[in-house]
């Protein structure tokens, strides 16, 4: 069965389009929103399978209206759209528990992946944004790093041994063993042999 749907974008223009697309691949579109008022009186009235919001809407944001959603538990699954290519805003979103994030310049190629996705009950999160925000930051759990073993990573890149690290930083081999392994905890990284060192190898754009 198809999904139900409700859209709501503050930009006319996009609400259209997006509403003649969706009725030309023949979803069920139950009602669209001009701001985000509307769209929660609509998740409200509806329940819709799901809901593609605007993220910067008057009244209530998309993020706003996913929260309220979450606390009233609504079965309705929240997808944003928008142009905000924002880490802290796909983090806050994925820490609420929406569905989709699909930026708008790809909105009309994404959106019936997204929804196909959501409808299995897999969130959908718009390759684009996720190559963005990956490359531009690298893994989070490397801010959770101390100097010393950031500087033993970097070195661990340069293929140097434990006890050529020690050499160099005038510590103990045993102190660096000790370092590896508060950074391998740290970084969630399996233990098993050269696991450090691949992972190294594979993110080392990141370590400076």
């Amino acid at each position: 069965m198809d999904p139900t749907i409700i859209i709501a974008d503050d930009h006319p223009l996009v609400l259209k389009g997006l509403q003649d697309f969706l009725h030309e691949k023949e979803y069920n579109v139950l009602a669209s929103a001009k701001n985000g008022k509307e769209a929660l009186a609509l998740i409200k009235a509806h329940t819709p399978d799901i809901a593609i919001l605007d993220i910067k809407m008057p009244f209530f944001t998309g993020l706003q209206i996913a929260e309220k959603c979450k606390k009233a538990n609504l079965k309705t699954k929240i997808v944003l759209i928008t142009f905000e290519k924002d880490e802290k805003i796909y983090t806050e979103a994925k820490s609420i528990g929406v569905y989709g994030y699909v930026l708008k310049e790809f909105a009309l190629d994404e959106i019936e992946n997204c929804i196909n996705a959501v409808t299995k009950d897999q969130p959908y999160f718009s390759p684009e944004l996720l190559a963005y925000i990956e490359v531009d930051n690298g893994p989070e759990a490397l801010n959770d790093l101390t100097k010393t073993e950031l500087k033993i990573l970097k070195l661990i890149v340069e293929n140097k041994t434990a006890k050529e690290i020690a050499e160099e930083l005038h510590v103990s081999p045993r102190t660096v063993e000790k370092h590896k392994s508060n950074i391998i905890r740290k970084l969630d990284i399996e233990k098993t042999p050269n696991s450090l060192l691949i992972w190294a190898k594979e993110n080392q754009n990141y370590i400076s």
